[in-house]
Parts: C-alpha cells; sequence; structure tokens
C-alpha cells in the first residue's frame, strides 16, 4: 500500500511549544501509513534535529522568513512540487498561515490543514486581515484548544487536538530530584521553577518581581528559569539588579525538562497570553502546585492550579507562592494517580491517531 505522504510546516525549528508539537506527531504517526517530512524556517535545533535523522523524518531547511520571504516561501513550493505531498499541515499562530496554505493549493495538495497554537499574535491586523481567505485555502480546521480555535476561525467549525506528548515521562524521579537538587547546591530549600522561553509572551520580569518580593520573607528560596530566547540577557540583567540576583538561577536551554519538574517545588507560569502551554501540563503530570496567570486558557487545569492576575501588585503572587505549601514526594506520586483520566487525554500516542483519522478521512473525500 502507498504510503500518504505528510509535509508538516512550522515557520521555525528552535525549541519551542510549537516545533515540540510538530516533532511529536511527526514522530509518532503510523509510519507504514505515512511518510512524513518536516519544512521549517531557521533557527534549527540541533536535537531536534537528530530526532528527524533517527526517526528517517526528511527536513527541508527553510531561511528564515523575517530575512528573506520571497525565498521562504518559494522553497516551500518547490519542495510540495518535488514530493508530492497528499497532505500538508500547517502549524502556527496566526492567519499568516494562510499563505503557505495557499501555496500548497497552488502546488496541487489535495489535504491542507490549518493548526491553531495561540491566541494571539505580534501582527493582529493582518491576522484579521487573512482569516476570511483561511477557510478557502484550508480544507481542514484544527487547534490546540477552544479558546486558539476561535481566535483562528471565529465562528467556523474546526477539531481541537490538544497538544500532546510521551505523559509518563513526567513522573516525579525521586533520584533525579536528589541529583538535580545537589547540582543547585540546595537543600530543603524553596525551588520556585518556570520553564519558557525568554520573550514578551511568558512575562519572565514579572517573575523576577514577584522572586524579589518573596525573597524578603524567605531568604532561602531559589528561583529557577529554564529556557532560551531573544530576551534573555535583559531579564538576566534585570535579575542582577535584584536583592536576591545570588538565588535566581538561568539553567539555560535543556532537552530533558521532566529532570528539572522532578527538583521543582512549585511551578509559576506568569504568562500575558497562551494557546494550550504543555509545559503547565507537564508541571502538573509531575504533581507539582502551580500559580498561573489568568490570561492562560483554563483548559489545561487538573482542578488544583492557582490562578492570579499579572495585574495585580507581584507582592500578591510573592504571598501567594508562600501560602501555597509543598508537596511531599508521596503526595506529588498520588496527585498524578488521582488524575489518570485527565492526563491521558494528552498522551501523544492517542492524539496522533486522532490526526491519522482525520488525514484518513480527508484522503477518502478527495479521491
Amino acid at each position: 500500500m502507498r504510503k500518504a505522504k505528510v509535509v508538516m510546516i512550522t515557520s521555525y525549528f528552535d525549541r519551542n511549544g510549537v516545533t515540540s508539537q510538530v516533532i511529536n506527531y511527526a514522530t509518532n504517526l503510523d509510519k507504514n501509513k505515512f511518510q512524513v517530512s518536516i519544512a521549517a524556517g531557521e533557527p534549527y535545533d540541533i536535537g531536534y534535529e537528530k530526532l528527524c535523522q533517527e526517526n528517517n523524518i526528511e527536513l527541508c531547511k527553510l531561511p528564515k522568513k523575517q530575512k528573506n520571504v520571497y525565498t521562504y516561501y518559494r522553497m516551500i513550493y518547490s519542495y510540495l512540487k518535488k514530493v508530492k505531498a497528499d497532505i500538508v499541515h500547517v502549524h502556527g499562530s496566526s492567519a499568516l498561515i494562510t499563505i503557505e496554505l495557499l501555496i500548497a493549493m497552488l502546488a496541487g495538495v489535495p489535504v491542507r490543514v490549518s493548526h491553531s497554537h495561540n491566541t494571539i499574535c505580534s501582527h493582529p491586523v493582518l491576522h484579521q486581515i487573512l482569516k476570511p481567505f483561511l477557510k478557502v485555502v484550508s480544507n481542514c480546521r484544527l487547534a490546540c484548544g477552544e479558546l486558539a480555535g476561535k481566535w483562528m476561525y471565529g465562528d467556523d467549525a474546526f477539531k481541537i487536538i490538544p497538544n500532546a506528548f510521551e505523559t509518563d515521562t513526567f513522573v516525579l524521579n525521586s533520584e533525579t530530584r536528589l541529583s538535580i537538587r545537589k547540582k543547585l547546591g540546595v537543600s530543603d530549600n524553596l525551588v520556585i521553577g518556570h520553564i519558557g522561553k525568554f520573550n514578551y509572551q511568558k512575562n519572565q520580569e514579572y517573575l523576577i518581581r514577584a522572586f524579589e518580593k518573596l525573597s524578603y520573607k524567605d531568604d532561602k528560596a531559589i528561583l529557577l528559569l529554564v529556557g532560551n530566547g531573544p530576551d534573555l540577557e535583559e531579564i538576566k540583567n534585570q535579575a542582577q539588579h535584584t536583592a536576591c540576583a545570588d538565588r535566581i538561577i538561568f539553567w539555560g536551554a535543556t532537552a530533558n525538562p521532566e529532570s528539572l519538574y522532578s527538583a521543582m517545588d512549585i511551578f509559576a507560569l506568569p504568562s500575558r497570553f497562551e494557546g494550550l502551554p504543555v509545559v503547565l501540563l507537564e508541571a502538573q503530570i509531575s504533581g507539582l502546585p502551580c500559580i498561573v496567570s489568568d490570561k492562560v486558557t483554563r483548559e489545561v487545569d487538573f482542578g488544583d492550579i492557582i490562578w492570579k492576575s499579572i495585574e495585580d501588585d507581584p507582592q500578591i503572587w510573592a504571598d501567594t507562592i508562600l501560602s501555597m505549601g509543598q508537596r511531599t514526594e508521596v503526595q506529588r506520586k498520588q496527585y498524578r494517580l488521582q488524575h489518570v483520566k485527565q492526563i491521558a487525554r494528552y498522551d501523544i500516542k492517542e492524539s496522533a491517531k486522532l490526526v491519522e483519522n482525520i488525514y484518513e478521512c480527508k484522503l477518502l473525500k478527495k479521491k
């Protein structure tokens, strides 16, 4: 039986939430039914490139869209024609993905999937202009959540495919917790953790301010910040000018976030906006108490998240964190067991099956 050729497209191939979803689906779709390749723009994460090689996934390296728009789109057209794609699956945060989908239509790709991953973008005017055209060039509309779907498609019908991953990876590991905390030089200190790209969306500057307030009441607490991004140096500079600079740890990017969740005591996510944040799902699976901005969709809440406004004085976040209390290792493992059904919804193997069924149904209709 001939395999259906799927090309997944994303503007960037660095370590971020959207790319992680592209990788998760590309590596978990049935290889007996689908031949998957990825077309992605700069920058390229070495770890993700290695995963593509290990899983026999061809990677079409596109230039950075903002620097060379014409070449970026021309290469997509040429690649789709070359591989004779049956399905193109474009991941993004705004209706600008209309252009990639139009190119796929012109290249003769029969199934054109749009996939919304956020609830806001940096070019809202263009987003609104292109939205009416998206329904013309896309014949399959997906979203990571209800809010992300409404943002991209308005009142048009769409299907929710939750952001998914290997959920078992994020079970608390006691040995790893001890090892990482030893590296951090902490024993019984309160470790407040955050994982995310350093940018406007993730709002780490607010978390720094909240932690400084907290540090006056708990002089042993540690803030562990994990990730890279365009605002990293700016945030580091902010941290250096606080009274608690020696207790703010910048870990850098990681390919193994599960080990860091194990080392944390509380997870904080002060985002200005989100689609469906996988880090928040991972943190809850690890059994961590979470404090989260009320700008984030509540679809991800297993039932115990503390929601706070980022319009509040950071002192409120500081006081709330101190009042939350730490869970013991036993309590964290019990928490996961109590939420097995909710966690199963985000298992990549189940989500990959949903995507496969959508692909197959759409292909049948095109025959």
